[in-house]
Order: C-alpha cells, then sequence, then structure tokens
C-alpha cells in the first residue's frame, strides 16, 4: 500500500494555507515555488481538492485558492479521499472460490458463501487506519508543526506568502 506523492504535495500546502488571512487566497505558483514541488502536479491535486470541497477557487487577476472549510474540519482522510479517491486499499476477488479441490457442492454455505477471513481482516485494518487519519485534523498539524518549528520561521512562510508578487 502506497500514497501517492500528491497526498504529501496536499497535506504540506494545505497547512500553509490555514495562515492565508480570511478573504485573501494563494496561487498554486506560490505553493509550488515555496515547497519547490511541480505547479503542473500540484494543480492536478489542487483540482481534486476542490471537487472534494476542501478548497475553493478565487477567480480573478489575484485569485488562487483558499480553505473551503475550517481546518478543524478538514482531516487527513479527507485529504487522502480526495487525492487518492474512495476504492478500498485491498481489493478481494473471491480467488478462494477458484481452488481446484473445491467441490461447492459438497461444502457449507459457510465455506462459500460466508465473507472471506481475508477480506474481513483487511477490511478491519483498513476501517481503524481511515478512523486513526478521521481523527487527525489540519488544525490539528498546524498546532503541531507550530510547536516544533522557531516562531521567526512561521513568521517568516506568512510573510512569504503575504509578499509574493505571482499572485
Amino acid at each position: 500500500m502506497q500514497f501517492s506523492i500528491g497526498v504529501e504535495y496536499a497535506l504540506h500546502c494545505l497547512l500553509y494555507m490555514v495562515d492565508i488571512p480570511p478573504g485573501k487566497s494563494v496561487g498554486i505558483k506560490d505553493l509550488a515555488t515555496y515547497q519547490g514541488v511541480s505547479e503542473t502536479y500540484l494543480s492536478k491535486v489542487y483540482t481534486k481538492l476542490r471537487k472534494s470541497c476542501i478548497v475553493k477557487s478565487i477567480p480573478g487577476v489575484n485569485g488562487g485558492y483558499a480553505l473551503a472549510r475550517n481546518p478543524e474540519d478538514i482531516t487527513f482522510w479527507d485529504i487522502i479521499e480526495a487525492v487518492e479517491g474512495s476504492s478500498p486499499l485491498f481489493q478481494c476477488v473471491e480467488i478462494r472460490q477458484n481452488e481446484l479441490l473445491l467441490d461447492k457442492d459438497n461444502l457449507p454455505d459457510t465455506y462459500t458463501k460466508c465473507p472471506c477471513l481475508v477480506k474481513a481482516v483487511m477490511w478491519e485494518a483498513e476501517e481503524q487506519m481511515r478512523q486513526y487519519l478521521r481523527n487527525k485534523t489540519l488544525a490539528w498539524l498546524h498546532e503541531q508543526v507550530r510547536n516544533k518549528i522557531p516562531e521567526e520561521h512561521s513568521k517568516a512562510t506568512i510573510e512569504w506568502f503575504n509578499n509574493t508578487k505571482s499572485r
């Protein structure tokens, strides 16, 4: 199992957007420049975030993106699902039904029609991961990062975004 680099791009870039003042927006070019990532790829990620109502597009010459919801209401899982989609991580195709020696006429329904135990375990594990990631929000991430980096770095980051010329 592996999430795409788009999840990392989204989490880091959304983190910087928490400090964008209300009524202002930030452009993809600025976010990509600041992070040193592909503007084209980040633009595709932000299209997915917009469709999932995590960010909103602000039109116009000074437009860009702003958070569409409060950081407390945006979970890691919301972001992952926006970028990666909602398909289960584990795909069960019921290969147990293809067993060479399987005599379907002589096996009880509890074996052939019940949920596959492999699938049940994998889906339970996946649900536990989803629940954990639903409990971590963008606001939580912002607070954790703010407590770990020097205050002057936080201020410099906010100032950099407020003074960029590409918007």
